[in-house]
């Protein structure tokens, strides 16, 4: 059974270095509570996946431009201003992977798997840096590592007691898979706790024996 926990509680145990799975596309989906709490104990050296950051002012970009990161996993960047000078400057590392290859990845390091194999990104950026290019059954594929993190921090819209989420519209994107891939799950809920059992079987997204922590977040629509 996850439990309900303070936020700052909660937040300290990320740690100094930790690989930190970050829910959220454009900021939506992105535990917002969580990194305001992160900047104010200045949690430093992270690395962080996420699919685009969002921007210095929102989301995940926020620890960027605060100098909290050392490295970015991410499918785009285009609105993190910042982060172009900073990989510039080697104060940043930037690690660019095509969006479904990046989800691919994490569901591979949640599932136990050695990788995965695609042609996406073959002859680009992405193979001369980050990905290996290997021959099978007569084709060419491009081989990326699986991602696990050490903590993931997700937004969902109801939990119950047993830690099961619901994520409202587009909140779901990265949310559902990173859950299977980190070793400690934070999660922030925006709607009051239920009761277990309050929520039918058939409408979790994600089952309560993957979370750990539960914060109470605001109550939003």
């Amino acid at each position: 059974m996850a439990k309900v926990c303070g936020l700052e509680q909660a937040t300290r145990m990320i740690k100094d270095g930790d690989v930190v799975l970050a829910g959220g596309f454009y900021g939506n989906g992105t535990p917002e509570m969580i990194v305001d709490e992160l900047l104010r104990q200045g949690r430093k050296n992270l690395t962080i996946v996420n699919n685009d950051g969002n921007s210095a002012e929102k989301g995940m970009g926020r620890l960027v431009a605060a100098g909290q990161v050392k490295k970015c996993i991410f499918s785009w960047c285009g609105r993190l201003a910042v982060l172009p000078q900073l990989v510039d400057e080697g104060k940043v590392e930037l690690e660019l992977c095509p969006q479904g290859s990046l989800a691919e990845r994490i569901r591979a390091g949640g599932y136990g798997l050695g990788g995965i194999l695609t042609p996406v990104g073959l002859g680009t950026i992405v193979e001369e840096k980050w990905g290996e290019r290997v021959h099978l059954n007569g084709k060419d594929w491009m081989y990326h590592t699986p991602i696990r993190g050490n903590v993931a921090i997700l937004e969902a819209d109801v939990a119950d007691a047993e830690g099961n989420l619901v994520f409202h519209l587009t909140q779901r994107n990265f949310n559902q898979v990173m859950a299977y891939a980190a070793d400690l799950v934070i999660v922030q809920v925006n709607r009051p706790v239920l009761p277990a059992g309050a929520i039918a079987p058939q409408d979790v997204h994600v089952p309560g024996i993957l979370v750990d922590y539960l914060i109470q977040g605001p109550r939003t629509l």
